[in-house]
């Protein structure tokens, strides 16, 4: 028997604006190492929603922020904690290596089946079962792909392919302002690259090409956003990390194609 406090639908989700007209939405009762980050970002036709976290409770009922305009939800990629409330939200984007896996988020390709448990919470939200947590299908509206523009009217996100933690992660990037909504290709924690679909030498080819990119604050797909210097040492102490492993890099010039079905892989 859990003796976890539990949490009301309400009290579930926090929201904290950051500046730039940017706002994180979060789930704080899940353990950092699970929570994912959620980027909401106002624009002058729409807003962009990177990402929509567990999905046991309403994001659009318990957040009125992603009700009030036309708004883009895009998903980083597919892994259970950042599409859990895709299917809310009309306008739906992916990468089109992962399309597949949104339109039917099997637990055994979200990684749900090993991650969703007991063990992410500090709260237990009310009414969760572990054995009967399902991701709702939400196929998507728009398939991405490395290069494509998020066009908000008065704000603009290139679409960064980021092969490695799954083949059709991406980060979002705003030149004008150097913002990178990064996903969970870098954030300041532990990198997972042991998912079933995961690949290191895609990983680190993502790395080295995005090391150079100019940016002014990272926000991430898990823990604290930070800056530069903080980007680039993340970075490097991960390449070095796997170099000392053993593990080999592979041709940079090669990662965008390694993953171009939408099929999923076991």
């Amino acid at each position: 028997m859990s003796m976890l406090a539990v949490i009301e639908a309400p009290d579930w989700y926090e929201t904290i604006r950051m500046g730039d007209g940017i706002t994180l939405i979060h789930e704080p009762w899940i353990k950092p190492f699970f929570r994912c980050n959620m980027w909401h970002v106002r624009g002058r036709d729409r807003d962009l929603l990177l990402d929509t976290g567990l999905g046991h409770f309403s994001l659009r009922t318990h957040v009125s922020l992603v009700s009030e305009r036309k708004l883009t939800c895009v998903a980083s990629h597919t892994h259970f904690d950042h599409i859990g409330c895709h299917h809310e939200f009309s306008d739906r984007c992916v990468h089109s290596a992962e399309a597949a896996i949104l339109a039917d988020p099997r637990n055994e390709w979200t990684a749900a089946g090993t991650y969703a448990t007991e063990e992410m919470f500090d709260g237990l939200p009310r009414g969760w079962d572990t054995a009967r947590y399902r991701i709702q299908p939400a196929p998507t509206d728009r398939m991405l792909a490395h290069g494509d523009i998020i066009d908000l009217g008065d704000r603009a996100f290139e679409v960064v392919h980021t092969p490695g933690h799954s083949p059709g992660g991406i980060a979002l990037y705003e030149k004008k302002t150097g913002i990178l909504l990064s996903g969970d290709i870098i954030y300041d924690g532990p990198l997972i690259d042991d998912v079933y679909h995961s690949d290191i030498p895609d990983y680190m080819a993502t790395l080295l090409a995005m090391r150079d990119l100019d940016v002014s604050v990272v926000h991430g797909g898990h823990f604290p956003s930070f800056g530069k210097v903080r980007y680039r040492q993340l970075i490097d102490e991960y390449l070095a990390q796997k170099r000392q492993a053993g593990c080999h890099l592979r041709q940079a010039g090669s990662v965008a194609d390694n993953h171009s079905s939408s099929s999923p892989r076991g």
